[in-house]
């Protein structure tokens, strides 16, 4: 009866570490592709932000936020590649090329605000050529807020702050890559 109850016990615990909150993409690999760099700075992608999913949001999530990082950008303080929040609780995923303002495919009410390249929306991997491979950061926040009170003027550090002050969890994935 013991080894039967330390059996369950050990499948349970199993169980609960595998619904963390949980990132995820159907397109994106380790290594970004044509579809996802930039199309502009000496770069000649599609710039179309990458399918995302999530699974498992903590309880009492209010809304999400997603952002794409380089912290390997030469500026002294990374670069913010896409910043989007306000997404509402019901959304579990982002299709390819939500990040295009001008689309249809971004999530109803979402606001995409301000990134490094100086206006909302998603603008893909373009380093510098001969400076390496650059890890580019994936980012979904569960916050405890509907609505972060910014709009699409907000630069990336205060949304970051608000980010950080209705943070419940976050999940992230890494792709790279390099000219």
């Amino acid at each position: 009866m013991r080894q039967l109850l330390f059996v369950i016990v050990l499948f349970a615990g199993a169980f609960v570490n595998a619904q963390t909150f949980t990132l995820k993409s159907n397109e994106l690999g380790g290594q970004a592709t044509n579809k996802q760099v930039f199309n502009d700075f000496g770069c000649s992608g599609e710039n179309k932000s990458p399918q995302l999913y999530w699974e498992h949001a903590p309880a009492g999530t209010k809304s999400f936020a997603v952002t794409v990082y380089d912290e390997n950008a030469p500026t002294g303080s990374g670069w913010w590649h896409w910043v989007i929040f306000d997404i509402a609780p019901t959304i579990t995923q982002l299709q390819s090329d939500a990040g295009n303002v001008t689309g249809s495919r971004q999530p109803a009410n979402a606001i995409q605000s301000k990134t490094d390249f100086g206006k909302p929306g998603y603008g893909g991997p373009c380093p510098a050529p001969g400076s390496g491979f650059h890890q580019y950061t994936v980012t979904v926040y569960a916050l405890d807020t509907e609505k972060l009170g910014l709009d699409a003027n907000a630069n990336p550090a205060l949304v970051g702050f608000y980010l950080t002050q209705h943070l419940l969890q976050k999940a992230s994935l890494v792709f790279y890559y390099k000219q």
